[in-house]
């Protein structure tokens, strides 16, 4: 009788336990200050999601901005259309893919394009017809952006314009801004400094920065028109890429001295950090002297000595050396400095992806996964040493929902790291 009187108060104690429990209340995702009913995306190649270095379909499925059009549904965000490739066409631009690995080097293979409509006089694309909110352009610079004749020489841009080669006329500053919008991320300038970088400071120009001021300040006027909102990015030290840090002047050296010990690398380099002076002279290489990671090494002590000799040096074409190095660095820290005001001035959110890259060198943690700049095993760089994986997009889109929640007090939701992959093993 007493086991039962016991039974019966363990049990009415648990019912008043449970009747006590507390309610966790959960705060609903808002939107804040903003409107995220119709986003758009304007930028580079980073916008448009290449990758691999190609534009291709699920690169772009995985571009930042799609990813953070996304996590916007939840507080109101809209449809986010991309002019993707089609299905048929998915391989897009081509790119490439890592086949194998032999004697642990990593063999990378190219993935033939599908969407070239014509090579003659250059090549162009399959034309992109429907609704659009991604205006991410490759190899697109600030210093172009009200360039009418751009639309004719960038076949990224060519394909979403309505004109055919060579009739288009219209300027990405237009295009952007042709249909309504409210909320909007711009991240442009990065190829005002990589381009001249990635091809070891031949062929191409720094944007001076006289030309990039005026350009940055009226591109954010023109897309905060009528008091509209968004988001920024800094251009990053695009010197600290894979792409210039993995293939290294002392590997290289070390590799050769092991059959030749008293052996010097030579380079053609740039004479002076001043940039009115174009002399280049031949010098012995140092370890602030970059090597381009497409660099073919097997060239080294071949013909002529390739290389090894003041005779035959090093073509600057390969080469991003540190005269050249310092000169980047100054352009991108002055970009900087004009992206920071501008977005200040105008009220935006600024993602600081210069120093977000700094500290990803370093190496961190995200979702229990160690991750860091180096190539292929670092997990966020794609097989191009510059542009990203899907997991590197991810971090990115979650880098500037943080900014655009701290300014404009919303919640956007983070979006799962985890859920994207880096580079593909064999």
């Amino acid at each position: 009788m007493k086991l039962n009187n016991y039974k019966n108060i363990f049990l009415a104690g648990l019912l008043v336990l449970s009747a006590c429990k507390p309610e966790v209340d959960v705060e609903p995702a808002t939107s804040g200050s903003a409107d995220f009913s119709a986003y758009i995306a304007v930028g580079d190649s980073q916008t448009a999601g290449f990758a691999d270095n190609g534009l291709y379909r699920a690169g772009q499925i995985n571009s930042f901005p799609n990813i953070i059009a996304t996590q916007l549904k939840s507080v109101g965000g809209g449809t986010f259309n991309q002019p993707l490739f089609s299905e048929a066409q998915a391989d897009g631009s081509g790119y490439k893919k890592l086949s194998s690995f032999v004697n642990g080097s990593p063999v990378i293979t190219d993935v033939q394009a599908t969407a070239v409509r014509t090579t003659i006089p250059i090549v162009l694309f399959t034309k992109y017809t429907g609704n659009n909110n991604n205006y991410g352009i490759p190899a697109l610079k600030v210093q172009q952006i009200t360039a009418p004749q751009v639309g004719n020489a960038n076949p990224y841009f060519e394909r979403m314009l309505p004109g055919s080669f060579p009739t288009n006329n219209t300027t990405y500053l237009d295009f952007i801004t042709a249909k309504p919008y409210t909320f909007f991320t711009c991240w442009l300038g990065n190829n005002d400094a990589l381009l001249y970088a990635v091809n070891g400071g031949v062929g191409e120009t720094l944007t001076p920065t006289a030309q990039f001021v005026p350009l940055y300040t009226a591109l954010v006027d023109r897309l905060t028109t009528g008091g509209k909102k968004g988001a920024v990015a800094t251009i990053p030290d695009v010197t600290a890429i894979p792409y210039f840090t993995t293939v290294t002047v002392p590997a290289i050296l070390a590799s050769v001295q092991r059959a030749v010990p008293t052996a010097k690398l030579y380079i053609n380099a740039r004479a002076t950090s001043d940039l009115t002076n174009t002399t280049y002279a031949v010098r012995e290489a140092t370890a602030a002297d970059l090597v381009i990671l497409t660099f073919p090494t097997t060239l080294i002590g071949g013909t002529a000595f390739y290389g090894l000799t003041p005779a035959n040096p090093i073509e600057n074409k390969y080469i991003l050396d540190a005269n050249e190095v310092k000169l980047i660095q100054e352009h991108v820290i002055a970009y900087n400095q004009t992206i920071n005001s501008v977005a200040a001035a105008k009220g935006l959110a600024v993602f600081d992806a210069f120093g977000f890259l700094n500290n990803l060198k370093k190496g961190i943690v995200i979702d229990g996964v160690n991750l860091n700049a180096s190539f292929i095993i670092g997990g966020v760089f794609s097989l191009d040493g510059v542009h990203l994986t899907p997991k590197g997009y991810a971090i990115e889109a979650n880098e500037f929902i943080k900014t655009i929640n701290a300014k404009y007090n919303s919640s956007v939701p983070l979006a799962s790291v985890s859920a994207f992959a880096s580079v593909t093993f064999p």
